[in-house]
């Protein structure tokens, strides 16, 4: 059954760490998401490994280990790898934990040489089983204490013992489940999901930044239409972003949008982001309309077809978006692309209009590709026309980067030395100068000085006037 693993370092590593502990008297399994893996016959992206040996005895066996959490038992093992990469391990002790005050982790751990009472604290059957390398590739290595293996093959999410205990623990945990039911297609088990709906207010306990990480998981690991829907049926999407739930019930302009309400719009988008979708992207396609509550408008019964409207949404749904990836703790650098992405997620519909310069602009936007996706994706999910993502895309894969970004004709140094002061017309004129050049109008510095001499006759700017 792990055969097909044997040429992953990843597994080599772990198993070696595994013999290493068992040469020494020490028990030593595979544990948790790599084992539900194995048994669903998908890529593990980590081996880690569950022992008996205490934290101490872990960091003295190895050459090169790190103490990321040794008072909850967890050492990480760093063993050479590929081309002078290394491999992470993380090791476990096995423990008990005692009472979870803060909603997160346990106030105190009393670590254990029993594998069963090890996994009695884990989250869900289905991540609470454990695998022996050494027994052999058969079912006879899987060491399965809280009946993971039925629940895997029945399709469903449950908590080991009493749900409320486990979210009571991790409140997190309640976000986890939906995660792992929209990814592997499984349904969560009816005392899971009442626990979850009783206790989805105090979701709010745990760190923005752990949200965060959960519903970016969602949105990237397949699915995340599911993980989305399943959120609001279990009354966490009204605690952690009460602005998309507002999205619900909101009705579009059927001639634009035949699909239904601007929730229903966003679903669909959700449901084309493919495994692995740049994290920006799904934000985007999840914020892009998020303005359109805000801004709903309904038909001017004095004017006769006139149709429902959304003025302004673009603008408001940067604002949302803006303070929900600050809430959220999002990096500068994500939030900047993210709302690049609301901001410019209409322009497409006057890109047949557009000047070439402003037509290059646009196409020199940081990592137009997701600019393309989103617009694909809001096609595909309204009226279905492509003929303007048709135009963007082939411009875009044809128009040679010294096109749509060429070395600049005319600086500000070049400005000075023509005689113009620094001012405030001096980003007006370089703009001009710069939009000559993209439209062709001007190939050398002279030309494109003598546009902006055209253009620009104020005594504060006129060389001939200083």
């Amino acid at each position: 059954m792990a055969d097909r693993w044997n040429d992953n370092p990843r597994y080599v590593a772990a198993r070696e760490i595994v013999v290493a502990l068992r040469t020494a008297g020490h028990q030593a399994y595979f544990a948790g998401g790599c084992v539900r893996d194995l048994l669903l016959g998908v890529e593990a992206k980590d081996f880690d490994v569950a022992t008996s040996a205490t934290p101490d005895v872990v960091m003295g066996m190895f050459a090169k280990t790190y103490s990321v959490g040794a008072h909850f038992g967890v050492i990480l093992i760093c063993t050479p790898g590929e081309a002078g990469a290394e491999i992470a391990t993380e090791v476990a002790t096995f423990r008990h934990d005692g009472a979870y005050s803060d909603g997160r982790r346990p106030d105190a751990v009393r670590f254990s040489t029993d594998p069963r009472e090890d996994v009695q604290r884990r989250d869900f059957t289905i991540n609470g089983m454990l695998f022996d390398p050494l027994a052999g590739s058969g079912e006879e290595a899987i060491l399965d204490f809280v009946g993971g293996r039925e629940d895997l093959t029945n399709h469903w999410v449950r908590t080991i013992g009493v749900p409320k205990d486990r979210f009571s623990e991790d409140k997190l945990r309640m976000l986890r489940a939906v995660r792992f039911a929209a990814r592997l297609d499984f349904g969560v088990d009816d005392s899971t999901a009442r626990a979850i709906n009783e206790l989805a207010s105090e979701i709010t306990q745990v760190s923005q930044e752990r949200i965060r990480d959960e519903l970016t998981l969602m949105l990237t690991e397949g699915r995340a239409r599911q993980a989305f829907e399943m959120l609001f049926e279990r009354g966490l999407l009204q605690q952690v972003l009460p602005e998309a739930v507002k999205m619900q019930g909101v009705a579009q302009p059927p001639q634009f949008h035949p699909e239904g309400d601007v929730w229903v719009h966003t679903m669909l988008l959700l449901e084309k982001l493919h495994p692995g979708a740049p994290v920006t992207l799904a934000w985007a396609a999840l914020l892009h309309d998020i303005g359109k509550p805000a801004t709903f408008r309904l038909p001017d019964p004095k004017k006769p077809g006139d149709r429902i409207r959304f003025d302004g949404h673009v603008e408001v749904g940067v604002r949302i978006a803006e303070t929900i990836l600050a809430r959220l703790r999002f990096s500068n650098e994500d939030t900047e692309q993210i709302i690049a992405l609301v901001k410019n997620h209409m322009r497409f519909g006057d890109i047949l209009q557009m000047r070439e310069s402003t037509l290059k602009r646009f196409l020199r936007l940081p990592r137009f590709d997701e600019h393309l996706a989103l617009h694909w994706m809001d096609c595909m999910s309204a009226h279905g026309d492509l003929r303007l993502y048709e135009f963007a895309r082939e411009r875009y894969e044809t128009a040679p980067a010294e096109e749509i970004q060429p070395k600049l004709l005319v600086r500000g140094r070049d400005l000075i030395a023509a005689g113009y002061r620094p001012g405030p017309d001096f980003k007006a004129m370089l703009e001009a100068a710069e939009d000559a050049q993209l439209e062709g109008l001007a190939t050398t510095t002279e030309q494109g000085l003598a546009l902006i001499q055209k253009q620009f006759r104020t005594t504060n700017s006129d060389p001939a006037s200083n």
